[in-house]
């Protein structure tokens, strides 16, 4: 249940709080998306709308994620910059806050302190309602003092908004209104989509390989859809690995492309899976 209070806040079951001005900017991004259909159709503006969403869920994946969440690798300062600067064009805020709340996650997964426990505090919470509350506004700045020390980073995630209001003014001088819409808003609203499922869906459908002490699982549909997220389970179990598909079968394009570029001397030290972590539980309790 929610009730609307009488500074335009929404309030929650659950204590939180959503000011409705703060979700302004997400909506408007939503119903932007709609200008598509006011121009007509090219199949380049399909084929920019997807490449972005593509290009930008590995920076999401890789940067915001296995990097600086968890670093699985390692790179140069430089590149380090160039990542975050192309992850924060996904407007899912901060550098730093992305990966502070996510360690928070890690530290309390399925917990009454989780930020978004699907299991807990339902699917629109998980999914959405965390990232536009008043509740965690914040960077927790005790969580990621390894990266805050990097005042290049420290500047993108104060003016997070300057990498996706780059892109945007980029899209619309190249291709006008038309591209601004597709490559930019539509593109944006995927991603975000597309990202949020980790958080929910990621908790309630799919297989659990490993006894985790949450509810995390494997969905190999989410993992085709996040290029390689989807292997939640596996994560959730040994969450240090550049690599979420641990076995060939489970397809893990963020981890290919990290891999090629390791090759370039871009990324290196790609941290792997141990042998015996691979192995589910029941089996290494008969061995």
């Amino acid at each position: 249940m929610a009730t609307l209070s009488r500074n335009w806040c929404i309030r929650l079951s659950n204590g939180s709080t959503i000011s409705i001005l703060s979700t302004i900017p997400f909506a408007v991004i939503h119903l932007l998306s709609l200008g598509i259909f006011f121009f007509p159709f090219h199949s380049s503006y399909l084929v920019a709308c997807l490449a972005l969403l593509v290009v930008r869920m590995f920076f999401v994946t890789a940067g915001y994620h296995r990097y600086f969440s968890h670093r699985s690798y390692k790179t140069s300062r430089a590149f380090q910059f160039f990542i975050a600067f192309m992850a924060q064009t996904s407007a899912q805020k901060g550098v730093l806050w992305w990966a502070a709340h996510h360690r928070h996650h890690h530290r309390y997964s399925d917990q009454e302190d989780d930020l978004h426990s699907p299991t807990l505090f339902g699917f629109f919470w998980s999914h959405l309602g965390w990232i536009v509350s008043d509740k965690y506004v914040g960077t927790r700045l005790d969580y990621i003092g390894d990266f805050a020390k990097f005042p290049e980073l420290r500047w993108l995630n104060k003016y997070y908004l300057v990498p996706p209001a780059t892109l945007a003014i980029a899209l619309f001088l190249i291709g006008g209104l038309p591209l601004f819409f597709w490559g930019f808003c539509l593109s944006t609203t995927l991603l975000w989509h597309d990202t949020f499922t980790i958080n929910s869906l990621s908790h309630l459908f799919g297989s659990r390989r490993y006894e985790t002490t949450d509810t995390s699982r494997n969905n190999w549909f989410l993992a085709l859809m996040t290029l390689g997220e989807g292997w939640h389970n596996n994560h959730h179990h040994y969450m240090a690995s550049a690599r979420q598909g641990f076995f060939w079968w489970e397809i893990d394009i963020t981890y290919y492309t990290l891999k090629a570029l390791s090759w370039c001397g871009l990324v290196r030290d790609l941290r792997r899976v141990p042998s015996h972590i691979l192995e589910p539980q029941e089996q290494k309790l008969a061995a």
